[in-house]
């Protein structure tokens, strides 16, 4: 995935299929300088991390 989209995706009040290692997460924010996204699995909330957009699969 790119930047621009995943930036599309945190900012939409519609939830996207998004996977990060075939595991479905939510992306909350993506850094304006760089290529990274905060996101967290869809079955653990208080699991975040920070992960290059390149490594998220839009379904």
């Amino acid at each position: 995935m790119n930047k621009q989209r995943a930036q599309e995706i945190a900012a939409s009040p519609v939830m996207a299929n998004v996977t990060y290692n075939g595991t479905p997460i939510y992306i909350q924010n993506v850094s304006n300088d760089h290529d990274i996204a905060r996101i967290f699995p869809l079955t653990d909330p208080q699991h975040e991390q920070e992960v290059n957009v390149s490594s998220l699969i839009e379904h």
